[in-house]
């Protein structure tokens, strides 16, 4: 049951704190920092009350599974691994974040604004943590509405084309998704006379070759535009750049995230044999998407809209591992998820500290601030050295075990997603140098990082660093369910080899019977 409290926790939460703004204005606020934080404490103790060595026996540490619709084959169906867990970690801790961060930027609304923030994060972790396909559509729509609204009522000027944009990009893909749901649903109900939408009982159906493409890119689109890859990628800088601060670092570290993982749950083991084939094609796209993303940074003179490329390229790497099939690279994506959402989170929420200060997102008027900030200036140059893929900092490590996977799976295109790395450190050094080492243009006061900020900032670098220095627990806690991708991967060609067997003469066969007698 602690998987449904996790779910039920935030949800009676945001209703709690929308109706708590009648009787105190602070009270939506610290309602939404206990229900994250009691959340991100079972989170750490499952973590911790599952030891990695007895991950091993079995990916699966908890599940539930509650009869709703049987009539339908629908089922309330939560299971937890050690893949899951880590983005639950991830997602409670950025959560507790969002909140800090909103509790002087956030003024008006604030108990509608912490109950769509609390219902997104929520949504999150139903998407995370349920094995049914008709309850995985559900929370994939309950994280889109809260968070249209987030940037549609609390955004910059040009909010409402950026939320309409985002939803259209979102709720179309998402739609594709649910026909191949249905789609799944009725092939396999056709074959055994079982209707149902259980993951676990949909995994082994056998469908045409055709049939299999056209179900995967109806998964595949509602996880391509989430990512987001090239060329379904320009919601993005939009929502990025019009959202709240909270709305970016949910959008860049734990949205995006979403799409990392349906890839890795649902398209690799229903559909082993199509995406083999369409495998080629996808790592074209991640390694497109590192140099365009990357080049498009560069360019760009709004430091939020800079910050949303960055995450167009780095989740080129995503792309890029996920289709190579092989540990390294599975270890890799699992590493740029985590890595990924803390540092670009944490560019956000600098992008936010700067705002609050300034009033403007240009980084031509930004200048001079290292001598009269130093804590943020610190706080900037460790993530700015993160994004570049710095060693000792969690995305180095992250990229590095992409690209060795990747060489195995193709040579060429993991050439190509290495020159992504001298990019990213060219837009990297760019945002030291304009922000906070070139002369300022003009004599703008600019006060230092403060408590709360600090409060913030600190833990997102201890983070950071210990991913970069010890990243084997993490690895550890993932490596079951990586490997239990990498044998649905396998499958084909195990009956590839079944099929050769069965071929040969029978003439041949009785020989081998003689000499062994």
């Amino acid at each position: 049951m602690i998987l449904l409290w996790m779910i039920v926790i935030l949800m009676a939460g945001g209703l709690l704190a929308w109706l708590s703004k009648k009787w105190h204005p602070e009270l939506p606020r610290w309602i939404a920092l206990f229900a994250v934080l009691a959340d991100f404490i079972l989170a750490v103790y499952l973590w911790l009350d599952a030891p990695t060595a007895t991950l091993g026996a079995s990916p699966w540490l908890l599940q539930l599974e509650i009869p709703w619709i049987p009539q339908w084959g629908v089922n309330f169906i939560l299971a937890l691994d050690g893949l899951s867990l880590l983005m639950l970690l991830l997602t409670f801790f950025l959560g507790i974040l969002c909140v800090l961060i909103s509790w002087r930027e956030i003024k008006v609304k604030t108990g509608f604004f912490h109950f769509n923030l609390l219902w997104v994060l929520a949504g999150i972790t139903g998407v995370f943590l349920t094995m049914d396909l008709f309850l995985f559509y559900f929370f994939w729509e309950v994280m889109l509405i809260p968070m249209y609204f987030l940037i549609g009522v609390w955004g910059h000027a040009n909010r409402n084309y950026a939320a309409y944009k985002f939803f259209i990009f979102t709720q179309a893909s998402g739609l594709l998704m649910l026909l191949s749901i249905l789609g799944l649903y009725f092939i396999h109900g056709a074959q055994t006379g079982i209707y149902t939408f259980n993951y676990f009982e949909l995994l082994g159906t056998s469908m045409a070759p055709e049939a299999a493409r056209l179900l995967m890119f109806g998964f595949l689109a509602a996880f391509l535009v989430k990512l987001p890859v090239v060329p379904f990628h320009s919601w993005l800088p939009d929502a990025h750049s019009e959202a709240p601060t909270a709305g970016s670092v949910i959008l860049a570290g734990l949205l995006l995230k979403t799409g990392a993982y349906g890839l890795l749950r649902f398209v690799l083991p229903l559909f082993p044999t199509a995406t083999v084939e369409f495998a080629p094609w996808a790592m074209l796209l991640g390694a497109v998407g590192i140099i365009y993303g990357a080049i498009l940074a560069y360019s760009q003179t709004d430091l939020k809209r800079l910050v949303a490329y960055t995450s167009v390229s780095h989740m080129g790497f995503i792309i890029l591992g996920v289709f190579a099939f092989n540990e390294w690279a599975l270890q890799g994506v699992v590493m740029q998820m985590i890595a990924h959402g803390l540092s670009t989170g944490a560019l956000f929420i600098i992008a936010g500290f700067l705002y609050e200060r300034l009033h403007t997102r240009d980084i031509g008027q930004m200048g001079g601030f290292w001598a009269k900030a130093p804590k943020m200036g610190v706080i900037a140059l460790v993530f700015v050295m993160a994004s570049l893929g710095l060693p000792g900092l969690g995305n180095f490590i992250a990229e590095f075990l992409t690209l060795v996977g990747s060489w195995q799976a193709n040579n060429w295109l993991t050439v190509v997603a290495t020159i992504g790395l001298v990019l990213a450190t060219a837009y990297s050094l760019r945002i030291m140098q304009k922000v906070f080492y070139e002369p300022a243009p003009t004599d703008h006061p600019l006060p230092d990082l403060t408590a709360r900020e600090m409060l913030i900032a600190v833990p997102m670098v201890v983070l950071i660093l210990w991913l970069g220095l010890y990243p084997q627990p993490v690895l550890d806690t993932a490596r079951p369910s990586i490997n239990q991708q990498l044998q649905a991967y396998q499958e084909p060609e195990v009956e590839e080899k079944v099929a050769v067997v069965a071929e040969i003469p029978k003439a041949e066969l009785n020989i081998e019977k003689v000499k062994k007698r």
